[in-house]
């Protein structure tokens, strides 16, 4: 029979032989200091970049609407169609007048060549010549004319189909089938979804370290934090609030963001050291975050952590319950299996 104390001995011995074997299987990062940027946080609602009202440019009667509110159209979609009665008897005229005018040129320049040929021979006088110079001339710019007049009755009936300018969500419907609209009339409202930027009030103290760093994210719930493109500060401030109105541009194709929608907005207004250790080795339990830390003898320690804001996708701020120099588990799933097979090996 071994001796209780014996016994004991012997586990120990085991613990000190395996706890460090165990552990230097796991994958570990050491804690160590950055800097990041200080920010200030404000309110801001997303918009579209691209929002527009399509309006008439020319009269006549809503004969179809194809779309309505909250549709999605793409790019050239006919939205809506117009009786094109008048404008389709405009442009029958205008083509008639090109065709006489083209014919009475078609006369006028072989006048002058007939002319010319002779007066070459010196048959015709120079005021006859003239006379054909002149005609050809004439007949020229009536030709140029009746070919506009054409043109712009062509575009007039092109304008009794309205299309959307770009892809995107209608917001409004003006108007209804039966209706009579004139030049100018509101006829549909639309966004796109595919250039967003935020626009935000910045207080007077902050706009000054905004405009040095030119740096912001936009944070949602939930979400990673989004990266801003560029940002816009206009030259002049509210002068009721004495804020700075700021728009931040968003990457094209952001997920998870839509026109209308309220988000934090992070601006950069200077610098500050920071803790950062990889997101996935925090433990999340209900409000308790946590990591698993891994001395220099191998033993794991689960500790609680209070951490602050995501530093990037892939690191995340501790504020308390760390050190610089101090290595954590990556795997907090392994590193759990590890402590608890140092425990049992303990008892």
């Amino acid at each position: 029979m071994i001796n209780p104390g014996l016994r004991w001995l012997l586990a120990a011995t085991a613990l000190c032989l395996a706890a460090p074997l165990a552990a230097q299987d796991l994958e570990t990062t050491q804690v160590r200091m950055h800097t990041l940027p200080m920010e200030q946080v404000l309110d801001g609602r997303i918009e579209a970049v691209q929002q527009a009202t399509v309006s008439a440019q020319t009269s006549g009667r809503v004969v179809e609407v194809f779309f309505d509110v909250d549709d999605f159209v793409e790019e050239g979609d006919l939205i809506l169609r117009l009786r094109d009665t008048e404008q389709r008897s405009r442009l029958e005229q205008a083509e008639a007048g090109l065709r006489e005018a083209r014919a009475r040129y078609n006369e006028a320049r072989s006048d002058y060549e007939r002319i010319e040929d002779i007066f070459e021979r010196q048959l015709v006088s120079r005021s006859e010549m003239d006379r054909a110079t002149a005609a050809l001339r004439s007949a020229r710019a009536r030709l140029e004319s009746a070919q506009a007049a054409v043109e712009g009755a062509r575009e007039e009936l092109d304008h009794t189909r309205v299309v959307a300018p770009y892809a995107g969500i209608l917001t409004e419907r003006h108007v209804e089938t039966g209706e009579s609209v004139s030049p100018g009339q509101p006829l549909v409202s639309g966004i796109s979804l595919e250039h967003l930027r935020v626009v935000t009030q910045v207080p007077q103290r902050h706009i000054q370290a905004v405009r040095e760093h030119q740096q912001a994210r936009v944070m949602l719930n939930g979400a990673m934090p989004v990266s801003a493109e560029g940002l816009t500060l206009f030259p002049y401030a509210d002068p009721v609030s004495a804020s700075f109105r700021v728009r931040v541009q968003l990457p094209d194709g952001t997920p998870g963001l839509f026109p209308g929608m309220f988000v934090k907005v992070a601006f950069a207004v200077g610098e500050q050291k920071r803790l950062l250790v990889p997101t996935e080795a925090v433990m999340q339990r209900g409000e308790v975050s946590a990591v698993y830390v891994v001395d220099e003898d191998g033993r794991i320690r689960l500790r609680q952590v209070r951490t602050g804001r995501a530093a990037n996708q892939d690191h995340v701020q501790v504020l308390a319950g760390l050190e610089a120099g101090e290595r954590v588990a990556v795997d907090p799933v392994r590193a759990g299996i590890t402590l608890k097979a140092q425990r049992e090996a303990a008892r």
